[in-house]
């Protein structure tokens, strides 16, 4: 049985060199490091809801150059992907994006044989616990879109790996290997990248949002078929039972917040749609006037989309309630849900013992998880200040919009929204370093 990953990031370099020097061909070891960097751009690495073992997690770094990407699984556990490109020739010429024709980059393109080797070869090594394959298009979608299904297929059946896959749908790629890809892979995703039409047009002229939503339609099919048919057949074989995934560059182009989050809401509605990531866009093509001068990626604006994805998914909120035409971008200051309860002290304080679990959920500083414990506990006991801390509240800001039991604090309503705006706003620092900003999705 393969064992959860444990290693550290240094343990897995120095034996990753001692097997450069062992075994691994140096022209392969070389393709991996150039095609480990051109996958770096896709932020789309999820493993989150997949039944196999070892196979659950996030978004992560890749350790020195060689495409081991460390994510972190919903219960916590620092789980290792290797993210690679199969190659990263590309036919097309993306403006926002590196592997594009017209730029001069070092190119490498990986046999469908060497990377099955590498991923075994890792795998058994324990350096990894699963594979996130994407490509640049060579001759034409079919293509390229068969030799990643060719990767995954003989991973399962030849080599029996039962580790976490993660393949991209190549835009424009037929029905038929959309869903022989959805047979062997954990999670599909195809990239919509700009959010508009127009703006895709603009920067992409050779792609369209069509091509994005025919596969992203296969994914569905296939999964919901898949579904039904194993409520019949319970051995009935099991299609991307990690739903589907896409990424949106954020701030390459005009659309605001509300275009974006709208984009978003709509993909939700659809089954199967599991996660939307969203991609502050980073200034790899500084000659193209067509896209903006920016000194660093708008992480913040990044971090901001994903609290208001969040609230939309887990908090019952609704696009329009986040942002609007008067206000269509996400405040950069404060969370989107802290924006949201100052824009309405009129639905606050909320009485802790008699609120039902959605309008708790409204509240800044208490998540689903605390909403739920307060909903449980206030039939057995009084709740106060110190109670609501334990179970997860963040009193910082929940104390302003809440009454209840011992609460020594005035509400929104004493202080008024620009006085309780003024206390929550972080001070700003003397140098601020977008880099390092700590994305957070916590709400309690």
């Amino acid at each position: 049985m393969h064992s959860s990953h444990s290693m550290s990031t240094f343990t897995i370099f120095i034996q990753l060199q001692n097997y450069q020097k062992s075994t691994m061909n140096e022209q392969v070891l070389h393709k991996l490091k150039v095609l480990a960097e051109s996958a770096k751009y896709d932020v789309s690495c999820s493993s989150s809801g997949t039944v196999r073992r070892n196979a659950s997690g996030g978004v992560g770094n890749t350790v020195g150059g060689w495409g081991i990407c460390h994510s972190f699984a919903e219960d916590g556990r620092c789980i290792s992907l290797l993210k690679v490109m199969l190659t990263n020739y590309c036919i097309y010429d993306c403006a926002y994006c590196i592997n594009r024709i017209s730029n001069d980059i070092p190119r490498a393109t990986l046999s469908v044989s060497e990377l099955v080797d590498l991923t075994m070869e890792f795998y058994r090594r324990n350096y990894i616990e699963g594979l996130f394959l994407s490509s640049g298009v060579v001759r034409n979608p079919d293509y390229t879109m068969e030799r990643l299904v060719r990767v995954a297929k003989d991973l399962r059946t030849v080599h029996r790996f039962n580790g976490y896959i993660h393949l991209k749908s190549i835009p424009g790629a037929s029905r038929e290997l959309v869903r022989e890809a959805g047979l062997y892979a954990d999670r599909l995703s195809v990239n919509l990248e700009i959010p508009t039409e127009a703006n895709l047009k603009m920067l992409a002229p050779e792609k369209d949002h069509r091509s994005v939503y025919l596969p992203m339609g296969y994914i569905r099919e296939g999964a919901l078929e898949s579904a039904e048919e194993r409520k019949h057949h319970r051995h009935a074989p099991r299609f991307a039972p990690a739903g589907q995934s896409t990424q949106m560059i954020v701030g390459a182009t005009s659309e605001s917040d509300r275009d974006i989050l709208k984009v978003s809401s709509a993909l939700y509605a659809q089954p199967t749609m599991k996660r939307v990531y969203y991609s502050g866009y980073i200034s790899v093509n500084t000659y193209d006037k067509r896209l903006p001068a920016l000194k660093q990626p708008p992480l913040v604006r990044e971090n901001r989309l994903y609290q208001a994805d969040w609230l939309l998914r887990f908090y019952q909120f609704r696009v329009d309630e986040l942002v609007d035409d008067a206000s269509p971008d996400l405040d950069l200051e404060v969370d989107p849900k802290l924006a949201w309860a100052l824009k309405h002290p009129e639905f606050f304080p909320v009485n802790i013992y008699t609120a039902d679990y959605e309008t708790l959920l409204r509240v800044p500083g208490i998540g689903v998880r605390s909403a739920k414990m307060i909903v449980m506990s206030r039939r057995f006991s009084r709740i106060g200040f110190y109670e609501l801390k334990k179970m997860g509240a963040v009193m910082k800001k929940a104390r302003y919009f809440i009454t209840c039991n011992e609460l020594p604090d005035k509400t929104i309503h004493e202080l008024t929204p620009q006085g309780v705006r003024k206390l929550l706003v972080p001070k700003p620092k003397k140098r601020t370093d977008e880099r390092q900003l700590t994305l957070n999705f916590d709400f309690d």
